[in-house]
């Protein structure tokens, strides 16, 4: 089934936030890095390639379905922060943003009777889920590691052992 009309429009805009949010991720890693914690700094940039690659999911769908692709314009992201909590914070801000998105397109995809989208759409739920819960975790951690600088380099050091690839 060809990916068209309102559906095509919906994907497009869902590539366009997938890449938002890799512009996020990277300026929270900048953040990270001017607060002199390069694993926090790390991880963000960990998260900032994995957007990527959802973006290429996304990307991959619609060409194989006969759509086209069209990045839209992404609004200047102006994401400074001034403590660690406020970057985890600003970075689960974004990722239930992106769960809306991603659940507005199953919706969408349900409406329209568009079940070959589904598998791919279930796939980034159950994601989404995980992306969530992964980042709360890490916000309960640095609120209860506060000003605990021994506990913040600790924190530090782990995420900066992350692999870079999809959890």
């Amino acid at each position: 089934m060809e990916l068209t009309g309102k559906l095509e429009e919906a994907f497009n805009r869902q590539v366009t936030l997938e890449l938002e949010a890799a512009i996020t991720y990277r300026q929270l890693a900048i953040e990270m890095d001017l607060q002199d914690l390069p694993g926090l700094s790390a991880w963000f940039r960990a998260q900032a390639e994995e957007e990527l690659v959802h973006r290429d999911k996304f990307i991959a769908h619609m060409t194989d379905r006969g759509a086209h692709p069209v990045f839209q314009a992404i609004p200047a992201q102006s994401v400074t922060v001034t403590t660690v909590l406020e970057a985890f914070q600003a970075s689960l801000a974004h990722e239930v943003k992106v769960s809306e998105a991603i659940r507005d397109l199953y919706r969408l995809s349900l409406e329209t009777g568009d079940i070959d989208s589904l598998p791919l759409l279930n796939w980034f739920v159950d994601e989404q889920v995980e992306e969530e819960a992964t980042v709360s975790e890490i916000i309960g951690r640095v609120k209860r590691i506060g000003n605990d600088g021994s506990g913040m380099l600790s924190l530090d050091r782990e995420l900066g052992q992350r692999d870079g690839g999809e959890h």
